[in-house]
């Protein structure tokens, strides 16, 4: 169900998860169980990117009573060929098979951008887990510079990165509730970096969904079922019009937000994170997430979170401000820059990220 509040510029929130995979590639669910997953978690909407494979014809919205999820398809393209494996990347909305780019980054993104499409980094920083023969597939090719954006957030990237053990892959395969942190540092100082330069890029949360069955002698365990994984790490869009039911017309808007930058990342197991909102006001107008304001004399930064939480302000990567435990706070600028919010909160036994926004631009006269 969509989030609704008259007072915002952007008023209407949907939640989507933008990084599923199913038995087309290497997931071991059909679409079908995804749907069904998906209106269990309460998604507006759902986008599998199978491995190299981009299935034509499936789009459209699913409908279980009164409840509806839309399901989209885009490709997570990589070089099979490539040894090791590095720059997996998310194609949204390119509507063509993508494999046969793939050993030329460069060349893949502006394939996508040329029709149309959104190209986006996936688990930028994504360490190796020996123990299983897990590889590193970080991105490496960071002189290519047109990309939309990065998931700056992968919850099974995260999962991987706890897998430093026998003893730890049994303790969090049976504890996923304490295996996110939040994005990984060297994800976040790449991003900032990037938005201190000048770049707009936008940032994107995904749990990397495969419902993988693992079998460790007398345990077995689905790691992670899909239902639990669309709980986790989100996407959340904000639209000025609610979805209508009309495919082409609210896909559209989908990708237009997203490519805009109008959206955050949201993990909801701490706390429901619908209902965040940050914008900037002055006396040039106002500007939400993914837009630009020209500074003038000052700006005033509005920050309100669903429930109270520890909030921080950066602007390009440095900390300008921290609240402890509020819900609403505003905060005047009066430098350039990209700010940005995060939001922490306790949760089973330690300080965890929950809410990361994407930045306002702000610009001097």
């Amino acid at each position: 169900m969509a989030y609704h509040t008259q007072e915002d510029p952007l008023p209407y929130e949907i939640v989507g998860n933008l990084h599923v995979h199913t038995r087309y590639s290497d997931g071991e669910g059909s679409h079908e169980d995804i749907l069904r997953a998906a209106l269990d978690a309460g998604l507006d909407f759902i986008v599998v990117t199978d491995h190299n494979v981009w299935v034509e014809g499936l789009d459209g919205y699913y409908y279980r009573g009164d409840n509806r999820v839309l399901l989209l398809i885009g490709e997570e393209v990589h070089d099979q060929g490539r040894h090791p494996q590095k720059n997996h990347l998310l194609a949204y909305e390119a509507r063509v098979e993508l494999a046969l780019e793939a050993a030329d980054p460069r060349r893949l993104v502006t394939t996508i951008l040329e029709r149309g499409g959104l190209a986006f980094l996936a688990h930028p920083h994504d360490p190796e887990a020996p123990i299983f023969k897990q590889p590193d597939l970080s991105w490496v090719d960071w002189d290519i510079q047109d990309f939309t954006g990065l998931e700056l957030w992968n919850f099974m990237s995260e999962f991987k990165s706890r897998l430093r053990s026998l003893p730890a892959a049994i303790f969090y395969a049976y504890n996923p509730g304490l295996i996110g942190q939040g994005p990984f540092p060297e994800a976040l100082k790449r991003w900032d970096q990037l938005l201190a330069q000048g770049r707009r890029v936008v940032a994107i949360g995904g749990t990397d969904a495969h419902a993988t069955h693992i079998r460790l002698g007398p345990l077995k365990r689905i790691i992670f079922p899909y239902a639990y994984l669309f709980r986790t790490v989100n996407t959340h869009v904000l639209l000025e019009e609610p979805l209508l039911g009309d495919l082409d017309q609210d896909r559209r808007h989908i990708f237009e937000a997203l490519r805009a930058g109008a959206c955050f990342i949201g993990y909801d197991l701490p706390a429901p994170t619908r209902g965040f909102r940050f914008s900037a006001h002055g006396e040039r107008g106002e500007a939400g997430m993914g837009s630009n304001l020209m500074l003038g004399l000052g700006v005033t930064l509005k920050i309100h979170l669903p429930s109270a939480a520890e909030i921080r302000l950066l602007r390009n990567g440095s900390l300008v401000r921290v609240w402890e435990e509020e819900q609403s706070v505003v905060h005047t600028v009066r430098e350039p820059g990209a700010y940005r919010v995060e939001a922490h909160r306790h949760y089973r036994g330690r300080v965890r990220g929950w809410i990361y926004s994407n930045p306002i631009y702000l610009q001097g006269t």
